[in-house]
């Protein structure tokens, strides 16, 4: 049984500082749990200028992010701009209260919004194992491409954070449901709310779906909130044993 704590949050436009410390707030407040997940670029909101937001892959909120993992015994998630080797990543950072960090650099870069023109694509696709749960780290945009998010029976959760605007509310709700259904897994969604820098608007919707694609969790639309779920892996491994779909997947490598 693994509590998950999923933060939807209004995130103060490209002051990293400001936001840790509002979150620590919320913290504070949370009920204990295994994993806290919060929204992508949580330090800062999805800023189109990374040279202005960007930080050392061990710079100040990576440090935070094992301090609060620690404090609250814990494992934290969340992306932030990252400047490494001279690139900017969009990198989720999955913080353990004991042991390494593991990170993974967002693989579908949002061409719509130029993020591919600013930030490097990272290369790997990365599961994580964390409280007897295989975790598939993914970020915003690659939501849209079911091939690389596929589950070859080496994953039991799909972990989505993201800054992904209200005027697509839809399908956002719609694709993680789907993602959770093909997949047989438990997906976790956790999407910023208000208004950035840009004037573009979020609604949040952020959520924790079974593997039937029931809700377990959700926060209510259009305001910070934190929500609470306990997935179960052993009755997840009884509905694969008892319906076998991801035996009869079709066989598969990526390039």
């Amino acid at each position: 049984m693994m509590k998950i704590a999923i933060l939807q949050r209004n995130t103060v436009w490209c002051d990293a500082a400001e936001n840790r410390r509002r979150i620590e707030t919320t913290l504070a407040e949370c009920e204990p749990c295994d994993l806290c997940v919060l929204p992508e670029m949580f330090s800062t909101g999805f800023c189109p200028d990374p040279a202005a937001v960007a930080e050392p892959a061990d710079g100040a909120t990576a440090a935070w992010l094992k301090a609060m993992a620690q404090q609250h015994h814990c494992a934290m998630a969340g992306s932030i701009a990252v400047s490494e080797g001279g690139k900017y990543y969009n990198r989720f950072y999955f913080v353990p209260p004991e042991g390494d960090t593991v990170c993974y650099d967002k693989r579908h870069l949002f061409t719509y919004s130029g993020e591919n023109d600013r930030y490097t694509a990272g290369q790997r696709r990365v599961v994580v194992e964390y409280a007897g749960a295989r975790i598939l780290l993914q970020v915003c945009y690659d939501l849209r491409f079911p091939v690389f998010s596929r589950n070859r029976r080496d994953y039991d959760v799909a972990l989505y954070v993201a800054c992904w605007p209200a005027s697509r509310g839809e399908v956002w709700r719609t694709l993680l449901r789907a993602r959770a259904l093909e997949n047989q897994c438990f997906v976790v969604g956790v999407n910023c709310v208000g208004q950035d820098g840009q004037g573009i608007a979020y609604d949040g919707d952020s959520v924790v779906l079974d593997a039937y694609g029931r809700t377990l969790a959700a926060c209510e639309s259009g305001r910070e909130a934190v929500a609470y779920a306990t997935i179960d892996i052993s009755a997840l491994e009884r509905f694969r044993s008892k319906f076998p779909v991801l035996g009869d997947a079709d066989d598969f490598s990526l390039e």
